[in-house]
């Protein structure tokens, strides 16, 4: 009796320690050059993945973004060139935004085409984007504790936060903005002081909230929202953490460092770049 009690206490413990969210793996897309962002393009059912091919903050011209199907196929290696380290994108109106350091590449969705480059004044390192409802365009700027709004092709200034903390990741959620902190008192090999954590901003004030549970907890890249819950990237140890209001991160996957930008199709699947290892996955979350 008592052996039976006992493995039945086991059998509890293991199931009240088990994440609450777990990813299995789909496919796996490989031949890239330094992937950093995998944004779905929802209306033409494919994923642009950005190329930075070197120094992440170098306008040397070797940038691009490639295409893959929805199952993981290359559609187009070289889909559009011309950039410098492109990292996070967004889509609004028919056109394709992605952060390119100072600068944010415009492409028309249906052409292919760079259409037109918008330089944004006081950018140090721009990094992530997103788009709300209405269409408007945000971008991070991770060595300036800063975001960006992008209204009508004109970039202004949204929040400077000392809060922000490296701002990395950045994703449109409803009213607000959720953002992935990379962490404070970044460092030139981009180690951290301060571990980052999870934010969010409400559009309307503009204030700048810590999600509670969620702090210090890691040097946090991309993020999404699905649902009620959150997902983030950590580069540095390749976790993919998911969160839920008034809970905690748990793991729910692991990779080699390097796990960036995510992207998803805002049901159950999630894309990851592996920057490290030229590589797009994609998970099923359960």
């Amino acid at each position: 009796m008592k052996t039976l009690i006992a493995s039945a206490l086991l059998v509890i413990v293991g199931i009240a320690t088990a994440p609450a969210v777990q990813a299995g793996e789909i496919w796996r897309a490989s031949g890239f050059e330094q992937p950093e962002s995998a944004l779905v393009d929802a209306a033409n059912k494919r994923i642009v993945v950005s190329n930075i091919v070197g120094n992440p903050g170098k306008a040397d011209g070797n940038g691009y973004l490639s295409l893959l199907s929805m199952d993981g196929k290359v559609v187009a290696r070289h889909w559009v060139d011309g950039m410098d380290a492109p990292k996070g994108m967004a889509i609004s109106g028919g056109k394709l935004y992605a952060a390119d350091i100072t600068k944010v590449r415009i492409v028309d969705l249906a052409s292919g085409k760079l259409v037109s480059s918008i330089d944004v004044p006081g950018a140090v390192f721009l990094n992530d984007m997103t788009a709300d409802a209405s269409g408007k365009v945000y971008v991070t700027d991770m060595l300036a504790d800063t975001i960006y709004r992008i209204d009508g092709g004109k970039p202004e200034l949204f929040v400077k936060d000392a809060l922000l903390a490296s701002p990395n990741g950045v994703f449109a959620d409803g009213d607000r903005l959720i953002v992935a902190s990379w962490g404070k008192g970044i460092r030139p090999d981009f180690s951290t002081a301060e571990p980052g954590g999870l934010l969010a901003i409400d559009l309307a004030s503009k204030k700048v909230t810590p999600l509670p549970g969620a702090q210090n907890f890691a040097d946090l890249d991309g993020v999404i929202a699905i649902g009620g819950d959150i997902y983030a990237t950590a580069y540095m140890t390749g976790t993919l953490y998911s969160y839920r209001a008034d809970g905690k991160p748990e793991v729910v996957a692991s990779f080699k460092p390097g796990s960036a930008d995510i992207g998803t199709d805002g049901s159950s699947t999630i894309y990851v770049p592996l920057m490290n290892e030229g590589e797009v996955t994609a998970l099923k979350i359960d």
